[in-house]
């Protein structure tokens, strides 16, 4: 019994050995090592350039641009996303296939092989995604072909001329470059000429229109290490103009036909002139500060400058008529004085009728206690050299209706009330500015 149950132990474990030594081997295993041995990794130096002492590698590049993301005026930069292409060869990855057929990897295998140092020229900040994984595809072909390809965020300078802004076009430019390999060790080139570039239908930006993406190339020198092959993906913007004439130049026009009412208000009415003369002048400073706070410090005149200012000078120039009017009247009523008290009729001896002199500065109370009085034949005085608005009326005693003597009286007030400044200011203002506007719409447009 004992021999016969080590017999049986004997016959359990060999049957169990024979069914291990069965076991298919590990799939995933050899297929790595048949992929290292296929691409021979370890048995080259990929710390070299592909054909290394000879002549230039060419590395041919595309570009598809996902999305333009933002243009910033005060940073003077724009952000774009693109998936960026290398196209190479490098006959250390050839390998032999029956299909012919290449092979995929991602971004692990990038680390172990030679890749194009290819960077951005003027570039603020950058990253390539890496939601889920890295967004890197290597793809290499039977014949030592390679196609690199990552998915690339950059944000990068943009020399913006605002001498015409908001009426502007800008061209921007983003450049690739390797940092390392001069024009003699690699060139670098656009795949398929103009069509190695090309966009997303659906890109668009708030404030521009996309006009058009082109590409160029040529030679940078550097004087401490020489030659490089330098790709451009140049695009220009054409900036829209509605926001900024509901922002901006309606509103500042506003302001400007708001401050030509002064010119209809009685020049007696000193605090309405001069609350409104103010009024438009702080509302011109509000626009002109909110405009340049979204703009930078450039040092030259931008064109919205221009219609600002000169829209500012003209509500300015409407306080200073005033001031003009305001002080030629005091200055004028104080020469009619003079010459009143040195012409002043004698009224001796009235016995039914009263004289008054209306200069336009009396009350309604005066005009009131005219009530019950006629008028008699208006003199002017004749020893006025020129037209004065000083009149002596005599007034007698009469039983003629109120309403007829209030009506004329507050006529002949208005008449008298308006200067001749703004009689000509009436014109003269509309006109200039309609002028500065077809001149300023007709060079910038």
């Amino acid at each position: 019994e004992e021999r016969g149950s080590r017999l049986l132990i004997f016959f359990c474990d060999f049957e169990t050995r024979s069914s291990l030594a069965k076991k298919p081997p590990d799939v995933t295993k050899s297929r790595r090592l048949k992929t290292e041995q296929l691409l021979k990794v370890d048995d080259h130096d990929f710390t070299m350039r592909p054909a290394f002492g000879g002549p230039a590698i060419p590395v041919g590049v595309d570009v598809q641009v996902e999305s333009l993301d933002s243009i910033s005026e005060v940073d003077m930069d724009f952000t774009m996303t693109l998936y960026l292409r290398h196209y190479w060869k490098d006959e250390r990855l050839s390998f032999t296939s029956t299909t012919n057929k290449s092979m995929t990897f991602d971004g692990r295998l990038v680390k172990k092989i030679w890749v194009p140092d290819v960077f951005f020229v003027h570039s603020k900040r950058s990253f390539i995604h890496d939601t889920t994984t890295e967004n890197i595809m290597l793809r290499v072909f039977p014949d030592g072909h390679v196609l690199y390809s990552l998915r690339v965020t950059v944000t990068a300078a943009c020399n913006m001329d605002f001498s015409r802004f908001p009426l502007d076009s800008q061209t921007c430019t983003l450049e690739l470059e390797s940092y390392a390999y001069t024009d003699e060790d690699l060139m670098l080139y656009w795949k398929s000429g103009d069509e190695s570039l090309s966009i997303d239908e659906k890109i668009s930006l708030s404030q521009f229109l996309i006009q058009k993406f082109h590409t160029t190339s040529r030679l940078a020198f550097y004087s401490s290490t020489g030659w490089y092959n330098r790709l451009y993906i140049n695009f220009t913007l054409r900036r829209h103009i509605f926001f900024f004439l509901l922002q901006t130049y309606f509103p500042a026009t506003l302001m400007v036909m708001l401050s030509w009412v002064s010119f209809w208000i009685d020049r007696r009415a000193v605090p309405a002139r001069v609350s409104l003369g103010i009024t438009t002048v702080l509302t011109m400073s509000t626009i002109i500060t909110g405009v340049n706070a979204s703009m930078p410090r450039v040092s030259y005149i931008k064109a919205v400058d221009i219609y600002l200012w000169v829209s500012f000078v003209f509500v300015f120039l409407s306080v200073l008529e005033y001031a003009a009017v305001n002080y030629l009247t005091t200055v004028q009523e104080r020469r009619e004085r003079k010459l009143r008290d040195r012409s002043l009729p004698c009224t001796c001896g009235m016995s039914h009728t009263r004289t008054m002199m209306l200069d336009g500065t009396y009350s309604e109370a005066d005009t009131n206690s005219l009530a019950g009085y006629t008028e008699a034949p208006m003199v002017l005085e004749d020893m006025m050299p020129e037209k004065q608005e000083h009149m002596v009326v005599h007034l007698s005693m009469s039983s003629e209706s109120t309403t007829t003597k209030k009506k004329g009286i507050r006529a002949l007030r208005i008449m008298q009330n308006t200067h001749a400044i703004d009689k000509y200011s009436r014109m003269i203002f509309p006109g200039a500015y309609i002028i500065f506007n077809l001149i300023y719409w007709s060079v910038y447009c």
